[in-house]
This record gives structure tokens, C-alpha cells and sequence, in this order.
């Protein structure tokens, strides 16, 4: 028996990545019988277009969700934790972009196309992972797959809009400042983050890692199903680009890998597109990720600090692939599963 088509609500439709999911809600194929647009008491009443049609900002309350069989979330993760369970009491899938649900073993954290399988188990609770380990899923999930992973080493570098529209704007500001030879003094982060590099991103934790680092560590062992005996350390950095993050990769594996099949592996793996040939200077940086979809991979190379290892730098969208379009991506196959 066929479903009938998901009525979809999109919560927090006003914010940056709520904006961006509404725009790939447009480019997509996804097929749905009504779609609300939602957000806080502030933004209700405000209109977006969305295919040509006006709509009208509802405020987020309990009762909206009555009618809604999917939601597509970033709100934040108070917001999150107010309305997830919420929502799936009511019979809602509710996708998550925040922190909030992540490491909840109870709850699916989910890259499209690496661990589909996963999404069978959701209780009405969906987690979108942080966007730093989301452009590394695509990869690593091939790679994992064929040579077995031992030991991850990642620093991102990585956009001030993965820190939100005021981070955005200070990026801005500082910039034109600094070019008068002005003083800056910075809200959004610890340090001038115009002509610099802050290596600080999120609080830090008691073991000396920041909360995003551990991010990274903790969501690429539960998506992946790597067990403990997998070592994963992340540094993670903020620079000065508006859109884009890029990531070095040092991965040791179990079996014996080496670049060039390891090349012809990611050049056949979907979500990856690999820009890689040091002749002509070809590798990917975060201006070439911008807007599109792909997660880029280049300067892929034997390791000479491992056995069996490689060295790769992949650059993504963090808007898009590191939120809105795996969002997007996972409502699609909770449509295709059946799973709402």
C-alpha cells in the first residue's frame, strides 16, 4: 500500500541554515502535500516565497505539529529539546540539525548515503551530525569500507558562517576596520578573526579539546560503527572565509592502501567529486565548494607517517552538505523508506 504524501514543516525557517534548506527544498525533487514554514514569536507573521508562492511565518507552538509528518529543524538545540519530543508524539519525524540529540545512543545520527540502514531505528528523532564531520562521512565511509580504518587524524579549517550570522557580520566588519588601521574590538569570537586564525572553536572540554573537536571525534565513531579501539583526535580551527570548510585527513588503515587506487575509490563514490592532479595545480579549496553540493577531495597521498596510510584535504559547503542538504537528503529517504 502506498503512503499518501508527508505534510512537511520546516522549523526555524528564517535562520541562515533554514534559509539554505529552503533553498534546496526548491532545487529538490521531494515530494510532499503541504509544507509550514515555522519559527520563533519575533519572526511570525513574516513572509518567505517559496516557489513562487507567498507564505506566512507561523509561530512555533505545539499545535502546529497536529498535521505534520516530517520536520526539517534548525532552530537550535533549546529549541530542539522543546519541540522534538513534542513532535514525535504527535506522530512526526522530526530531523534534527542541532547538538541536542546527537550522542543520544537511543537516537539515529545519520549521513545520507553512508548509513541509510540506521535511519530503520529512529523513534520519531532524527540527528543531523555537526558539519565538520558530515563532509568527512562521505569519504571516509568509502575508504572505511574497503581498507578498515585504525587511527583518524583531522584538523578543519573552518567558515565563520559555521558560527551563525553575527559571526558572519564580524568577519565583515573587522575587515574594513583593520583596513583603516582602526581597533577592533570582537563579539562573535575570542580574537580578531579578520587576517587571523583562531584555534578555538566551541567551549573547551575538561580533557583539553574543544566540544566541536570532540564533535567530530564522538560522530564519526557512531556513524561510522567504529569501535573504541579506533583512535580519533581532531584539532579544529576558525579562519577567515565566509563559506566553506576544509578538513587535512591522516588516516591509517588496517589493510594496505595506496593513493592512486585510493583516487579511483573516491572518484566512483557518490557525494564526492575529486579534484586532485599537483601538475596543474588542481586540489579543491573552500571558493570552489561554495553553492554546490559535492564534498571536494584533493591532494590525495601515500602517508609517510603511517604504514598504511593516506593524506587527503576535502572542502564542503558548510551550509549546505554540513546542514541544510543532508537535512533535505534524509527527509527524502524517510520518504523513499517509508519511515514517516
Amino acid at each position: 500500500m502506498t503512503k499518501e504524501l508527508p505534510n512537511i514543516a520546516v522549523l526555524g525557517a528564517t535562520g541562515v541554515v533554514g534559509r539554505e534548506i529552503l533553498n534546496i527544498l526548491e532545487e529538490s525533487n521531494i515530494q510532499y502535500n503541504s509544507i509550514k514554514f515555522l519559527a520563533s514569536a519575533r519572526s511570525k507573521g513574516s513572509n518567505i516565497e517559496f516557489k513562487g508562492q507567498n507564505h506566512t511565518v507561523v509561530e512555533a507552538v505545539d499545535e502546529e505539529f497536529d498535521d505534520v509528518n516530517i520536520c526539517l529543524a534548525s532552530a537550535g538545540g533549546e529549541t530542539s529539546k522543546r519541540f522534538a519530543s513534542v513532535a514525535a508524539k504527535k506522530g512526526c519525524v522530526f530531523i534534527d540539525n542541532s547538538s541536542a540529540f546527537r550522542m543520544d545512543k537511543d537516537i539515529p545520527l545519520v549521513i545520507a548515503g553512508v548509513n541509510d540502514e540506521d535511519l530503520k531505528n529512529h523513534k520519531g528523532i532524527i540527528a543531523n551530525p555537526n558539519c565538520s564531520t558530515s563532509q568527512l562521512m562521505l569519504p571516509l565511509k568509502a575508504l572505511n569500507d574497503k581498507y578498515k580504518i585504525k587511527r583518524l587524524i583531522v584538523s578543519t579549517y573552518q567558515a565563520v558562517s559555521g558560527a551563525g550570522l553575527k559571526a558572519i557580520n564580524e568577519l565583515t566588519d573587522n575587515i574594513k576596520i583593520n583596513l583603516v588601521g582602526m581597533p577592533y574590538e570582537p563579539s562573535a569570537f575570542k580574537y580578531e578573526i579578520a587576517f587571523n586564525v583562531i584555534p578555538q572553536i566551541d567551549t573547551f572540554c575538561e580533557n583539553g579539546y574543544t566540544k566541536e573537536e570532540m564533535k567530530v571525534t564522538n560522530e564519526t565513531r557512531k556513524i561510522l560503527h567504529l569501535s573504541d579501539d579506533v583512535k580519533i583526535s581532531c584539532t579544529a580551527v576558525r579562519v577567515p572565509v565566509y563559506i566553506g570548510h576544509s578538513e587535512a585527513v591522516s588516516v591509517e588503515f588496517v589493510n594496505k592502501v595506496n593513493a592512486q587506487e585510493a583516487r579511483e575509490l573516491l572518484k566512483n563514490t557518490w557525494g564526492v567529486e575529486v579534484r586532485d592532479d599537483i601538475a596543474t595545480y588542481t586540489y579543491p579549496t573552500p571558493k570552489d565548494a561554495a553553492g554546490k553540493d559535492p564534498v571536494l577531495v584533493g591532494r590525495i597521498r601515500d602517508s609517510i607517517a603511517f604504514d598504511n596510510g593516506l593524506e587527503f584535504f576535502c572542502v564542503a559547503d558548510n551550509l549546505r552538505i554540513g546542514a541544510a542538504l543532508n537535512t533535505v537528503r534524509l527527509a527524502q529517504k524517510v520518504i523513499e523508506m517509508g519511515l514517516y
